[in-house]
Order: structure tokens, then sequence, then C-alpha cells
């Protein structure tokens, strides 16, 4: 069984079909990519994906559980993690704390435990801490655990982003545009930063990206949509080669 599969999946938006009929299987372990051109569903895809959009058909099965229309938190516990195009970081906490924040999905005290600070509170709270250092050292951000998340360099954020979606130990990792705004340099580190993160946590990845290079040079499975439909899948020399996915983006 693959740990996603993904069936017929859609979603309209009043008379719009945004994504008709796309279908994902997701083996363990693997690194896949979703390209297409501007508007071309990849996000509404994402959106689906984590419960923020309740898809109009299909069905997404995840590690062999229905997932379909799930709210995001749901979804979140069942094991799908996801960074933004925009990165989404708490600017004014630190960075520990927002790595803090992710680990508060598998949270074990009560609501009760926490309001009185009994014992429990301040062991799992201890418990935490050491968890969030152990992938900020990981990502090489140990050094900036005190620094406000909003004053790191721009490829640290995106390490600390990727970092705060792992502490909610995720079975499935959904990058979105994860090179976006990113100089060669830092380009290059993330993508050593993805394979490291594939290979040390054991984790699926499946990203959306622009960048050409980046996709093909990482992803050893890739989809190409185009107006809410897949045109093409395969390794990156068939998709890269594809008749089709020339087409729709050289307008042709």
């Amino acid at each position: 069984m693959a740990l996603l599969e993904v069936s017929n999946l859609g979603i309209a938006f009043g008379g719009l079909q945004a994504v008709d009929k796309v279908d994902l299987r997701l083996e363990q372990g693997g690194l896949y990519g979703l390209i297409g051109p501007n508007g071309a569903g990849k996000t509404t895809v994402f959106n689906m994906l984590t419960g923020v959009y309740k898809p109009t058909e299909g069905d997404i099965i995840l590690d062999g559980k229905n997932i379909t229309g799930k709210p995001p938190a749901t979804i979140s516990k069942a094991g799908i993690a996801r960074t933004f195009q925009n990165i989404r970081l708490f600017g004014g906490m630190t960075v520990l704390d927002n790595v803090k924040v992710g680990l508060h999905n598998q949270v074990k005290y009560s609501t009760f435990t926490a309001v009185l600070r009994l014992p429990p509170f301040f062991e799992r709270e201890r418990e935490m801490r050491g968890q969030a250092m152990g992938l900020l050292k990981i990502f090489g951000l140990e050094n900036d655990a005190k620094q406000m998340a909003s004053n790191l360099p721009y490829g640290k954020q995106r390490k600390l982003e990727i970092a705060r979606a792992l502490a909610t130990n995720p079975k499935l990792l959904l990058l979105d545009e994860p090179a976006a705004g990113m100089n060669p340099s830092e380009t290059e580190e993330l993508m050593e930063t993805v394979r490291f993160v594939r290979e040390h946590f054991g984790i699926t990845i499946l990203l959306i990206e622009h960048d050409m290079s980046f996709v093909m040079g990482l992803c050893e499975q890739i989809t190409v949509l185009d107006y809410g439909r897949i045109i093409a899948a395969g390794t990156p020399e068939m998709v890269r080669n594809d008749p089709k996915v020339i087409a729709a983006y050289l307008g042709g």
C-alpha cells in the first residue's frame, strides 16, 4: 500500500472547475514533485491534502485511512505537515518557540494540568525543549535558538519552517515553493537540506516548485498539472521531454 493515494480528486469554486480528476500515488520515503504553469492548480491540491479546502469529488487516503475533507488539525495529527510559499513563521517568537509550537500537536498533558502548572506540565515542557533543540541542531540553527524568528536571514527562515513542520512528526511533508526568493547558493543548500530530511527522517516529500533545475535535480517522480488536470507524470527525464509539458510552459 502506498503512503498516499489520491484518486479522482477535484474541486469546483462556483462554476469553475479548479482541479479535476487528479490521481497521485506516493510511496513511503519517495521524493516527488508537482509542477505546472501559474494557475495550474498546484497549491489548490496542497490545500485539499491539508484540509484547507474540502474536495467536491475524489478520495485522499493516507496510510490506509481516508482523510478526505477532514479539518486541518485532524490531518496534521494524521501525519501531513506543510510549509508555504510565503514563509509563515511566528516572527515575534524565538526560533526555539517556533519549533515548540510544532511539537504541541503531540502534547500529552491536559488543559487542567497546564493551567495549574502541575508536574507533568513542566516535565513535558522540558522534553519539548530538548526535542526542539535537537531539531535546531540538525538544521544548524541551535545557536540561533534565542533569536527572534523575524531576525533570521531568509535561508535560515526556510530551514526553520521545515524544522517546525518536522516537529509535528509527519509521515508526509509538503513543501510549497521552498526555493522561492532564494539565490543560487541558498537554493543549492536547500536541495541538500531536503535530501538530508528525506534520508534522516525517512519521510515522504512532495514539493511544488517553479525552479526547474531544483525540481529536476531533486525529485524522483514528477506530476505535471495544467488547467487543473494532469498532463504528464513520470521521471524527470520523461517529463522534461514530454511535448504536452513543453507546450504548457511555452504556450504552444
